[in-house]
């Protein structure tokens, strides 16, 4: 049995038509981008997240970038955030020429531990930088209340957070600012690139549609310095035409996850864990394994496939080397580097499946213990 780690062919089957015909009417319309689907989804995903604003972009990273350049963040201030993510939360800051500050997290949830955080706060110290990872918001009300101490913004990282809560709030209300990835593979992914940006801050959306817009309001006139982060038509038609199935698409994840964690009981694996008051949305399903990378392999051998997110955390990345980090500087993300494993996780994955991949990993222990 061949299980992938994302089958993006099964969802696509059954919008097909659909996703297809909405593609045919962009294209006769040839208005390709900040068009009526764009500022559609803007209003769509915005209402869906809690927020006021929504502004789409071009990609995860270009939301990120934008928030902290709309928020004045530049050279001179520091930023707060984690080394335990998709290495592109810390090549924002760095893109702004801000310094990113990495706490470590926590030995549970593998997301930002708050009670690490005020200890890190320095008169350069601009915003926090929470990373809702693997489909789980941060603990967010330290974080308000640390904010509102030392007066500082709070931008979301909720690029795998589609439709996660916290208690009853969705990620991309949770702060000043959110930046989600439309990437292909995500809750709500796109067919290929895409990003958004939500905020309840009149003047941050202003500013992050001039600068996603190479600093215009109006055409030919540049009031700042941006790029092009814009987000096209034909992705946006796509997001919108998913965008009504994603409540659903999380329900299935979640039934998979409690799937998971049933048949995994009793074997060495650590499974994820839901935070109190969260509703996590699994973008990825991640087990704790002993001998993480012999039990991957032989995964491999069975036909199923498996990810390390993320196998070299940011601080020891060869590209922030001048941050001056080194081995042992967060013990509780390195040691989870080395151990976490994910397993196959998407809407249209079997109980069959399920058992397969679990049944594997059993076996795998079991020849081990002898």
């Amino acid at each position: 049995m061949a299980i992938p780690l994302v089958d993006l062919h099964k969802q696509y089957a059954p919008l097909k038509d659909q996703v297809l015909g909405e593609i045919e009417h962009v294209l006769e319309g040839m208005h390709l981008f900040l068009g009526d689907n764009v500022r559609d989804l803007e209003r769509e995903f915005a209402g869906y997240s809690g927020a006021t604003h929504g502004i789409g972009v071009s990609d995860g990273t270009a939301a990120l970038t934008i928030i902290l350049r709309a928020l004045g963040i530049g050279p001179g201030d520091e930023v707060i955030t984690v080394a335990h993510t998709f290495f592109a939360t810390a090549e924002a800051i760095v893109l702004t020429g801000a310094r990113p500050v990495f706490v470590d997290i926590d030995p549970v949830s593998y997301l930002m531990d708050p009670a690490q955080v005020e200890c890190l706060i320095t008169a350069r110290t601009k915003a926090i930088l929470p990373v809702h990872l693997y489909g789980q918001t941060v603990e967010m009300e330290p974080i308000w209340n640390i904010a509102r101490r030392y007066g500082l913004k709070v931008i979301e990282d909720a690029c795998q957070a589609h439709g996660a809560e916290y208690h009853g709030r969705k990620a991309g209300s949770l702060g000043d600012a959110a930046a989600f990835s439309f990437y292909y593979s995500k809750n709500l992914g796109a067919f290929g690139e895409g990003g958004f940006i939500s905020t309840n801050d009149d003047e941050l959306a202003r500013n992050a549609r001039m600068v996603r817009d190479h600093g215009s309001e109006r055409r030919y006139y540049h009031d700042v310095i941006g790029f092009n982060g814009r987000l096209d038509e034909i992705q946006a038609a796509v997001l919108r035409t998913k965008l009504p199935h994603l409540d659903e698409y999380n329900a299935r994840r979640r039934a998979h996850a409690a799937r998971y964690d049933q048949c995994l009981a009793g074997t060495p694996v650590v499974t994820p864990v839901e935070c109190a008051g969260n509703k996590h949305v699994y973008h990825l399903y991640v087990i704790r394994a002993p001998e993480r990378d012999a039990l991957q392999e032989w995964l491999k051998e069975r036909g199923i496939a498996s990810g390390i997110h993320y196998p070299v955390p940011c601080h020891l990345q060869k590209a922030l080397a001048s941050l001056g980090y080194k081995p042992g500087d967060l013990p509780v993300t390195e040691r989870a580097a080395g151990e976490i494993l994910s397993l196959p996780m998407y809407p249209e994955l079997t109980g069959e499946e399920i058992a397969f991949v679990a049944d594997s990993v059993r076996e795998f222990y079991a020849k081990r213990a002898g």
